[in-house]
């Protein structure tokens, strides 16, 4: 059996002196942090942490942490309590366009050069030894010949060279697991339309009852506001109470918007994910080198070669075409009787949207 890789990730935290006064310490930004990673199955594999004062500021670790996460290229998740934790209130030091150029630059920076010209090798950066877990690199032999080969960074590997046509076929057929029969697609893309006013009647409801949640909240911050002024209560008691309920204000807009557009996309994604899932194995045979590696970047993680054999794993939401899609053929090669992919991937009256066992 192949090795099932866990996706791997790093937290960063960090806090100011006021974040301290708040409440929003180191040690309870990383349990936070850490309760979540273990409850979406990723492994930690390093914690970076800054506290800024009035004394010292800068931001130390960040910096060691985008060093770590280059040269880290299977560590693909970063993990904050809140977004600013990265960002901050700062202006951006590079424009949006800059930053894209920067990206192209770097999407070629584990390519070999030959004299005189430049190439954009397909499957740079995607696939790690199965053997050391160091990073498949590659280069052109008399010219021509493109070769993936070990590092060996972690001493010699006995991974032969393998030629880029080899790794494509192993692509293109892992890419065929999530293939759906067109009038399955069809059946899927129907069903879709008629799941959807049964998701919006959901989101409404939802919508409804954060409405109501977020008038309760704001009337008790205004209520608050006025005990203050009145000396009703403590500043100590306002502060704190100002703090819990606004931050659970916060959250409910941010519940609220995360519905809005939930409610907008559903249909329209939900389409879009399974066409680019039944046509990826014939558009990755018709696309350039660098456009292969976005799209299998989109499909794909944790991606390794070993004994001359590609393993990798469907990112989400793929993995669950692919499971039913699987499921589908056994059920056809048992001669089961059936409308294919819709009857195992949709949901029935007492079913959810994963596959059954």
């Amino acid at each position: 059996m192949p090795r099932r890789s866990r996706r791997r990730g790093v937290i960063y935290a960090r806090v100011s002196s006021k974040d301290q006064e708040k409440g929003y310490s180191i040690p309870a930004q990383l349990k936070l942090l850490r309760e979540y990673a273990g409850a979406q199955g990723v492994e930690i594999a390093e914690e970076f942490t800054d506290v800024e004062t009035a004394k010292q500021t800068g931001r130390t670790s960040f910096g060691q942490m985008i060093r770590y996460l280059k040269r880290n290229t299977t560590v693909t998740i970063l993990l904050v309590e809140k977004t600013d934790r990265l960002c901050g209130t700062y202006e951006p030091l590079v424009t949006y366009e800059m930053w894209e150029r920067v990206q192209g630059i770097l999407d070629g920076r584990g390519a070999t050069k030959v004299r005189g010209s430049s190439h954009a090798f397909a499957f740079s950066g995607l696939i790690t030894c199965g053997h050391c877990d160091c990073t498949m690199v590659a280069e052109i032999k008399k010219r021509k010949y493109i070769y993936y080969h070990c590092t060996g960074c972690k001493g010699k590997c006995g991974e032969p060279y393998t030629r880029e046509e080899v790794l494509e076929e192993k692509f293109k057929a892992v890419l065929e697991r999530l293939r759906i029969d067109e009038s399955i697609f069809q059946h899927l893309t129907t069903a879709l339309k008629d799941s959807s006013v049964d998701e919006k009647r959901a989101h409404a409801e939802a919508m409804k009852r954060l409405e109501k949640t977020r008038a309760s909240l704001q009337q008790r911050l205004d209520t608050l506001y006025i005990d203050k002024v009145d000396g009703e209560v403590s500043g100590e008691f306002y502060h704190r109470m100002h703090t819990r309920w606004g931050g659970e204000l916060e959250q409910c807009l941010r519940d609220m918007e995360r519905h809005q557009v939930a409610d907008q996309s559903y249909m329209g994604e939900g389409v879009e994910l399974l066409r680019l899932a039944t046509k990826a194995h014939r558009k990755f045979e018709t696309l350039p080198s660098n456009r292969k590696s976005r799209l299998l970047n989109l499909l794909l993680s944790n991606c390794s070669w070993s004994h001359g054999e590609l393993h990798a794993e469907f990112r989400q939401p793929f993995d669950l075409i692919a499971e039913a899609t699987a499921q589908a053929a056994k059920r056809k090669a048992a001669g089961e009787v059936s409308n294919g992919l819709s009857e195992i991937w949709l949901p029935g009256p007492d079913s959810n949207q994963r596959p059954s066992g």
